[in-house]
């Protein structure tokens, strides 16, 4: 910690005491070390201070103090960014796990939600009222930071983005401010959240649509790479764009039953049960599967069983790369990245997006890319005692083969601050529009969340 910060984190403490009761403001203790874990081990940061915030004053008054004193603060939520902004190293993290409730209005197919809800959180409750949400593929994500970046996830062909499902949000601005945008109060805050990241302020609560399936259908089907070339060829025809609405189609290589890497393909079907079955079946008879397992599905056991994969605490890396389509060159390169594969914990992961989400025209939302495309998530992870190298030489090398075959930009989501060749392109046609944003109503950067482009450029 800089030397020039300590007594201005000591006043910040004291103010936070006097206006945030029950011990909540941390600086060391179980409490604390419980507040700064975040997925990725990797991370070393530890928060000067950190306040547990329990409603939108508390927020407000973690805000109003970092300001007072110049203190630099982040928002830490479901702690999944594999970069670790949640925290702010030597100085105040806003911690709002404790604001996770859900509420669902089923006549209105809306849910509110705090500002710490986790995508489990959301599922579960739509869940008793035959109701969906448009969430991303984990369970412990957060859901706000999800949508605030994108929000690629099992129902994306039928229902968008988790961006595309947002009503509205309650943010406290850099200046303390809580003020609620949606699409006629506050529109341009608004249409930067969706997309922008939490770049503009703290979001304490958010408002979604949610949905009724007829049926929801998935599963797990697991092919050895021996049969990889021939499925992932025949995969191609669905990812991203084949097929109606209701199919999504995740899919990449992860450790199979042995141990060993295996190509995974992940179906979900939102729509009527027969229709979806033989779709289903037919993604499971490509080859000769090692795992298949698909059929009826509560959204909230979906979510579970990617959580099941990635565990809290190893650590990580991560790099992303878009491409167009699963293409001959690019399945070669992910076949070959798959039988590189340093770690049984790592992962190569393709996210589509495609359907409802392509019809989105760009400029609604600050989102860059509505083509229909194939997000590839590359996924380094590695026990604490291990040495780094070999795995992040792994990564690297399989984003660099990836490259010209990409298109330009990345997911903001997944950027990490030194993806320097893709964060220009990143929000393509909207950058500028976002940065005058960022200008408008953070021009002292007070939120550093997703990576922008060069805010002097607005």
């Amino acid at each position: 910690m800089a030397t020039s910060i300590t007594p201005r984190l000591g006043r910040l403490e004291g103010a936070l005491r006097r206006t945030v009761p029950d011990g909540r403001v941390l600086t060391s203790g179980a409490d604390y070390e419980s507040s700064r874990t975040i997925a990725n081990g990797a991370v070393p940061d530890r928060p000067g201070v950190i306040v547990r915030c329990l409603d939108p004053a508390d927020v407000q008054a973690a805000v109003r103090a970092a300001r007072e004193f110049g203190v630099p603060l982040s928002v830490r939520s479901g702690g999944h960014d594999w970069a670790g902004r949640a925290l702010t190293d030597g100085g105040l993290t806003i911690d709002i796990p404790g604001m996770r409730g859900v509420t669902v209005h089923p006549d209105d197919r809306i849910a509110v939600l705090g500002g710490g809800a986790t995508c489990a959180d959301v599922a579960k409750a739509a869940q008793p009222y035959g109701l969906d949400a448009a969430t991303g593929t984990a369970g412990t994500v957060g859901m706000v930071g999800l949508s605030l970046g994108g929000g690629y996830g099992p129902l994306c062909g039928k229902f968008g983005l988790a961006l595309d499902n947002m009503v509205s949000a309650d943010v406290v601005l850099p200046d303390g401010e809580l003020v609620t945008a949606d699409a006629e109060r506050n529109a341009e805050l608004f249409w930067a959240l969706r997309g922008g990241g939490g770049n503009f302020g703290v979001v304490t609560a958010m408002r979604i649509r949610l949905h009724s399936v007829p049926a929801l259908l998935s599963g797990m089907i697991m092919y050895p790479m021996e049969q990889a070339t021939d499925v992932l060829a025949a995969v191609a025809e669905f990812v991203p764009g084949g097929g109606p609405d209701e199919l999504t189609v995740q899919c990449g290589f992860v450790a199979g039953p042995d141990g060993s890497p295996a190509l995974f393909i992940a179906p979900t079907w939102s729509g009527d049960a027969d229709a979806g079955k033989p779709v289903l079946a037919r993604l499971a008879g490509f080859g000769e599967p090692v795992v298949a397992h698909v059929g009826p599905v509560a959204l909230a056991d979906l979510l579970a069983g990617m959580d099941a994969q990635f565990v809290f605490g190893r650590h990580m890396d991560v790099r992303t790369r878009t491409v167009a389509a699963l293409t001959s060159e690019v399945r070669d390169v992910l076949n070959s990245g798959a039988q590189k594969m340093t770690s049984p914990f790592s992962g190569i992961v393709l996210h589509s997006l495609r359907g409802a989400a392509t019809r989105v025209p760009v400029g609604d939302t600050a989102f860059g890319n509505r083509t229909a495309h194939v997000m590839v998530e590359m996924i380094a992870i590695w026990e604490p005692d291990d040495a780094p190298h070999r795995h992040r030489a792994w990564l690297h090398e399989l984003s660099s083969a990836l490259a010209p075959h990409a298109m330009p930009g990345g997911y903001p989501n997944l950027l990490g601050p030194d993806a320097t060749d893709q964060l220009e392109d990143a929000y393509g046609s909207n950058s500028t529009r976002l940065l005058a944003a960022k200008h408008r109503f953070d021009p002292d950067g007070v939120f550093r969340a997703l990576p922008i482009p060069d805010t002097k450029r607005a």
